[in-house]
């Protein structure tokens, strides 16, 4: 199936590329705004925060509208919202509103990009599909985070400024170097969203009312969590995604504070984790089928109990292992489990609406412990603290998640429920 949609397949896999690479780079650079701005350091997880809560406030809303249309010119116009988010930057809005305008075109973005590898694609390729869109994203995080730090670094201001470009666009300081960098990078995944190919899905044609659309989610909401199994895998990606969003950032203040390592090379940190999570979701991938995802919960307490012990050493090799094997970790579990909730999600739902029900739930995590992140560093909490407290919360809330499951499958018989069907139950 996969050789049969190739083209079509992979001109979606090269504009999430390219899309999440610009996102990834930006964060870097509007952490760098923030410095040279001198704001304190409990402001920028607040970047991230001020992303993410386009995902849940507009859940509601951009699940129909991912549903409404072909999802390629979904992407392709809310890549120009991340475009215009962007060029704000220029006009020294402050970084904390930019980056949300980027968040809103994001959350707009994934609804369509998740969503039609459902349409695309039968539900015994899905993870094998989800395997190739996690690691190209996690690729792109990789790439993205070492491109933000090498375009704030002075090597590449220096370079950009003796360039023709700079006198062009009068480019007058690092910052607006690399952000020229980062619109050029938005622009051609805006290319590949034009031949991003047309599934025909169909969905029922809903009211515009606000108010129906925010009860209809609520509805959806409901639905998805009511599901014996898609409430596991919809527990566990909602706990990953905010784990990873706060990891991101414990990662970057850690390297500065205990490895003496300027933001630049710190970016590189959190480009191993990604090099381990690229591993994990290929091995996932190649390993792990529909049917057997729900056996990888372990490995989300084990990776708990291993995050801690990146405090117990000050050297880069020991850190780059034990962030290798968190990722590995990570991409091991998460993948199928991403898969699992498609799955669910499109058989009790709509492609759109199930991956707005999972984005609002993902991110409402993500803000919440972002929030908690930040309040512990406005107090002051030392960072060691703060990755022990992070690594007790993984592996005591995957147990719980892995308990709750084994109580499941004794009420219901999960293999009935993890087929091959392909007809969702629209709501009326």
């Amino acid at each position: 199936m996969l050789n049969k949609m190739k083209k079509g397949f992979y001109t979606i896999i090269l504009a999430q590329f390219f899309s999440s690479l610009a996102d990834n780079a930006l964060l870097i650079v509007a952490i760098s705004v923030l410095v040279e701005m001198l704001a304190p350091t409990w402001m920028s997880p607040l970047l991230k925060l001020f992303f993410t809560i386009s995902y849940v406030l507009l859940a509601p809303f951009v699940g129909p509208f991912a549903d409404s249309i072909e999802k390629g010119k979904v992407m392709f116009t809310t890549n120009g919202i991340k475009i215009f988010g962007c060029i704000l930057f220029f006009f020294h809005v402050h970084p904390l509103i930019a980056y949300t305008v980027v968040g809103l075109g994001a959350a707009s973005y994934a609804p369509a990009k998740y969503g039609i590898l459902t349409e695309l694609l039968p539900p015994e390729e899905l993870v094998f599909a989800n395997s190739w869109l996690e690691s190209t994203t996690v690729v792109s995080i990789l790439l993205g985070t070492l491109l933000g730090g090498f375009l704030i670094s002075n090597i590449f201001s220096t370079f950009f400024m003796s360039l023709p470009v700079a006198a062009i666009f009068k480019i007058s300081n690092p910052s607006e170097a690399a952000l020229i960098v980062i619109v050029s990078i938005y622009m051609l995944a805006s290319l590949f969203n034009l031949f991003i190919p047309r599934t025909n899905a169909k969905y029922a044609v809903l009211p515009k009312n606000p108010v129906f659309l925010a009860k209809r989610f609520l509805a959806s909401n409901r639905i998805l969590w009511g599901d014996k199994v898609g409430q596991i895998s919809l527990a566990v990606t909602t706990l990953f995604w905010g784990a990873g969003a706060t990891l991101q950032f414990i990662i970057l203040l850690w390297a500065q504070e205990h490895l003496n390592m300027t933001l630049d090379r710190a970016a590189m940190l959190q480009g191993i984790v990604a090099v381990g999570i690229i591993i994990g979701s290929i091995v996932a991938g190649k390993l792990v089928s529909l049917q057997n995802s729900i056996k990888v919960l372990p490995l989300g307490i084990f990776m708990g109990i291993v995050v801690p012990m990146i405090t117990l050493t000050t050297t880069l090799s020991i850190a780059s292992v034990l962030l290798i094997i968190v990722g590995m970790l990570a991409g091991l579990f998460v993948v199928p489990m991403n898969a699992l909730l498609q799955h669910r999600g499109y058989v009790t739902l709509t492609a759109g609406q199930s991956i707005a029900v999972q984005n609002f739930n993902e991110n409402l995590n993500v803000l919440l412990m972002l929030g908690i992140y930040a309040t512990l560093l406005y107090l002051d909490i030392s960072i060691n603290v703060i990755v022990s407290l992070f690594g007790v919360f993984v592996a005591v809330t995957m147990s719980a998640v892995t308990i709750k499951c084994i109580q499941n499958k004794k009420k219901v018989n999960f293999g009935t429920l993890i087929g091959d069907k392909r007809q969702a139950i629209r709501q009326k």
